[in-house]
This record gives structure tokens, C-alpha cells and sequence, in this order.
């Protein structure tokens, strides 16, 4: 189990990479993290949703998502409040109080679907959440050292030197755990090293004298995780618009923005500069395009989105020729009106007027949309992909210009004069031949050649490649089997070479 000392540390990035780099020595393996708190999901082979971090894991491995990878998400609605996702079905809303109640009847559930993986994996990797120091929280615990005493894991701690304080991190975490837990840690790891990491030698030796824990390596930090799909807001504040690009894209950085993953394809284009903007700053009079993105709280959101003057900036650049885009909840902002008559998310009866740039209404229901999908764009006849994540059902007039055809379905809708559409479909940029013509769209350009998923599974395993140069690989899956055999050493099962992932 990969635990950290805090939140953002990496833990995610280095499950994946470790998924790949043991998947490439020809282990069978899986992703599991017991509860995580995310609006970044994914929709599962199995009808459900995990975290999207999950997903990447899954796919470091080879293997398509499953619920049972990510059995507890937590999907922030406000500030104390979330809506609990349990294998992959949606349980109900609960506060931060309702749920420290609550965990203990989901640890079940949690060993249910560790259990499942377990018996077809050689390897499961599982992630944890926040931090084990968090010992407020220990009581009911299940993301943690909880989760870990009751599948009994050896766990790797996980420290971030980019942020500082990385010795008081680790030293801090072993004086506040309990002792028992303490020597669970078979081990840690420094993350997101800059520059000679021969300089930290000392550091490496303060933190095992006062901690008994050894160290397993020092990981440089890998650039190219920015190529990943990222799973938390925090990381939208490292995304800089370059302002030499041809072609700018505007984001509102909605309060509970969800699925921002959508924009990474068009992040990873030499000549797109995305800007999510932030509020209490005006979307960017120079955009050619903005994306109204998904939203965990569409109404509370929409409401967000007028207080920042928002709506009167996308007047002001659709006056100016630009072009609007809204995916799931955001097309549902385009709409005339978006109503909440069953207290979906929150009071009973609820209704906001949208920004009416589509002649569509939407109503929101208990039963929610959760599948692949695979169409054709009408405008430019490329072949599209995604998937659908939401609850409600939009009607109206708006819906006789359709934005894609779905098998014998339509799906969204397009505004008379072509230039606000909205559509209900996540991950569609990913497509190399629906993106090329969406920006096509905008301004005249030489086709980049960007193949986005091979750039995906490339990055992937440069970051495998980067654990087996600076982590001791080795060792840790020893630790892993110790577990399993209850023993010190296993020198008799070595760990295979690397080889291409499949």
C-alpha cells in the first residue's frame, strides 16, 4: 500500500507507474485505492464509476477499469458535503459528520472488492488517501492505516521534497501514528526531487535514524506527468496559457468543476493554449473558443458562473465571433432553464434560468447515465468516442440540431447559427480526427500529427522506466510478497526483467 505524507505528494502517479513498471515484468496487476474524493471520474466495463486516477491506473496495467478498483468515491457537491459512490453506484449525499458515521459500514464493502481483485491479481497496488498522520481522523478509517490493518499491508510512505519540509514530514508522521502502525512501514520514498539528488544523502540519514524506516529511492521529478490525465483541481494551477499559441481555448474554472480531464488532449497540442481561468478574472477577450466544462453542482455552479460576470464575458465573445462549447453540465448551462424538481442537489423544487444560447430545458432525476459511447460528429463527419456521466434528461426545440449522431440516436444540440453547441459527451478531444476538425473549426492550421492516446501509453512507460532507474523495484515487490508468505525473504521468487507493456 503507497500511502503519503499528505495530500500531492504523488501517490497516484507512482501507483500508476508502478502498475506499468511491475505489468512489464509480467505480473499480473492491479489498482485498488479503498475511498477517494474526486469529481474527475470514469465510467467503468462494469456500468459504474471510479476515480479517474483509478482508470489510469487500470490502464498502466493493461486491463479495463472496474469498481472494484476505487469501491468508496467521494464527489464534493459543497463545502462539507459530497455524494458517496459505492461499487460504482451512487449511495446517497452525506456531510463530513454523516460520513465519519457511515465509514464503517462501507469497510466491508471496501474488503469485498479488495478481495475480488486479489484473487486475480499476482499484485494489487493499492493507494491511500490524505495522510496515516491524520490521526483526528483514525477512528473508522478506511483509506489509510484502517484499510491497511485490515488487509494487513506492508505500506510504502511517500514524502514530497518540491513542497519543503520533507524530513519533518516523515519524522513528524512516525512520532504521530501509532507505534504499531509505525512498523507496518516497510519502507519510504522521497518524490518530486529537483537537481542532485546525491545532495540529499544526509537528509536520507537523518530520516532513518529518527524513524528506523529504510529508504527505498529518491524520484526525480518526472516533467512528463503533465502529459497524464490529472484527478485533482489543485492541478489546474499549474496549467499556464502560453499566449504565442494561435489558438486559445477559455475555461471557467467552475467552484466544482468536474471531469476537467476532457481539455488534456487540447493541452497537449503545440499550437492550443488552454487557460482555465480563475475566479475573479474575466474570460480572455482573444479566445476563439470557450468550454463551459462538467460540473459536480450544476444550479449552485451556473449561479457561480453569473457572479463571476461570466455570462456576460461569453456574450461579449459570441458577439465577437468566437465559438462556445459545453460538455454535460456545462451544455446543460447553455440551456433556457435547469430544474431540480426531486432535490437532486439540494432543496426540492429548485430552478435557475440558464444562459439560453441553446432552446433546451433540463430536469434533474435520480437515475443517472453512466456508458461508452461511439457516433459520428455532424459537422465534420469525424468518427467521435466518450462516455456519459450525468443525471437529468434535456428536451426542447434545440434538439432538432443535433451535435452528434449516436448509432440511431441524437445527441446535443447546436445553436441556428452554429456557433454555441453543447453535448453530453466526456473524453470526446481524445479523439485525434474529432479534435483536428474541431480546430480546424476555429482558425487555419497545419494538422499537428498529435496522436493523444499513443502519447498516453508512451508517457506511461517513460514513467515506468523512470521507478525501475531510481527506485529499488525490486525490493519493494519482496516486501509485497513477505506479506502474502510471511516471510523476511523470498529471494526464491525473483522478479522477472523488464519487457514491453502490451
Amino acid at each position: 500500500m503507497i500511502q503519503g505524507t499528505g495530500s500531492d505528494v504523488g501517490k497516484s502517479l507512482l501507483v500508476a507507474g508502478l502498475c506499468r513498471a511491475f505489468t512489464r515484468r509480467g505480473l499480473t496487476v492491479r489498482p485498488f485505492k479503498p475511498q477517494n474524493m474526486s469529481n474527475n471520474a470514469a465510467v467503468t466495463t462494469d456500468g459504474g464509476e471510479i476515480g479517474r486516477a483509478q482508470a489510469l491506473q487500470a490502464r498502466a496495467c493493461g486491463v479495463a477499469p472496474t469498481t472494484d478498483m476505487n469501491p468508496v468515491l467521494l464527489k464534493p457537491q459543497s463545502e462539507i458535503g459530497a455524494q458517496v459512490v459505492v461499487q460504482g453506484k451512487i449511495r446517497g449525499n452525506a456531510n463530513a459528520r454523516t460520513y465519519q458515521a457511515m465509514k464503517g459500514e462501507l469497510l466491508p464493502k471496501v474488503l469485498e472488492s479488495f478481495d475480488r481483485l486479489q484473487a486475480e491479481a499476482d499484485l494489487v497496488v493499492v493507494e491511500g488517501a490524505g495522510s496515516p498522520a491524520e490521526v483526528n481522523l483514525r477512528k473508522g478509517d478506511i483509506a489509510n492505516m484502517g484499510f491497511a490493518e485490515a488487509a494487513d499491508l506492508p505500506v510504502l510512505l511517500v514524502a514530497d521534497i518540491d513542497r519543503g519540509g520533507v524530513i519533518a514530514s516523515l519524522v513528524g508522521s512516525h512520532a504521530v501514528i501509532d507505534p504499531a502502525e509505525a512498523r507496518r512501514i516497510a519502507g519510504y520514498v522521497i518524490n518530486k526531487f529537483r537537481g542532485d539528488v546525491s545532495l540529499f544523502d544526509d537528509g536520507l540519514t537523518i530520516i532513518t535514524e529518527h524513524t528506523g524506516w529504510p529508504s527505498l529511492g529518491v524520484v526525480p521529478f518526472f516533467q512528463e506527468a503533465r502529459h497524464l490525465p490529472a484527478e485533482d483541481a489543485v492541478a489546474l494551477s499549474w496549467t499556464e496559457a502560453a499566449s504565442e499559441r494561435a489558438i486559445k481555448v477559455a475555461v471557467p474554472q467552475l467552484a466544482r468543476i468536474a471531469n476537467f480531464d476532457d481539455l488534456d488532449p487540447l493541452i497537449a497540442e503545440p499550437d492550443v493554449a488552454v487557460d482555465f481561468v480563475e475566479p475573479g478574472r474575466a474570460l480572455p477577450g482573444d479566445a476563439d473558443l470557450v468550454i463551459l466544462p462538467g460540473s459536480k453542482a450544476t444550479l449552485s455552479d451556473l449561479a457561480f458562473l453569473r457572479a463571476q460576470g461570466w455570462d456576460i464575458d461569453i456574450q461579449a465573445h459570441l458577439r465577437r465571433g468566437g465559438r462556445v462549447l459545453g460538455i454535460c453540465a456545462g451544455y446543460q448551462m447553455l440551456g433556457q432553464r435547469v430544474e431540480d424538481p426531486g432535490g437532486i442537489e439540494g432543496p426540492a423544487g429548485t430552478s435557475e434560468a440558464g444562459l439560453g444560447l441553446l432552446k433546451v430545458t433540463t430536469r434533474l432525476s435520480g437515475d443517472k447515465t453512466l456508458e461508452e459511447v461511439e457516433g459520428r460528429h455532424l459537422e465534420s463527419g469525424a468518427e467521435i468516442r466518450g462516455y456519459e456521466m450525468h443525471v437529468g434528461v434535456t428536451e426542447g426545440p434545440g434538439l432538432e440540431r443535433p451535435f452528434a449522431r449516436l448509432g440511431d440516436k441524437s445527441e446535443g444540440a447546436v445553436s441556428a447559427d452554429g456557433k454555441v453547441a453543447g453535448c453530453y459527451l466526456h473524453g470526446l478531444f481524445s479523439g485525434d480526427a474529432f479534435r483536428a476538425a474541431c480546430l480546424a473549426g476555429l482558425k487555419e492550421r497545419a494538422a499537428s500529427g498529435l496522436a493523444y492516446e499513443t502519447k498516453v501509453e508512451d508517457t506511461l512507460d517513460a514513467l515506468a522506466a523512470h521507478l525501475e532507474t531510481h527506485l529499488d523495484l525490486d525490493q519493494i515487490y519482496q516486501i509485497a510478497l513477505a506479506r502474502s508468505l510471511k516471510e523476511a525473504v523470498v529471494e526464491q521468487f525473483p522478479l522477472p526483467r523488464p519487457r514491453k507493456a502490451p
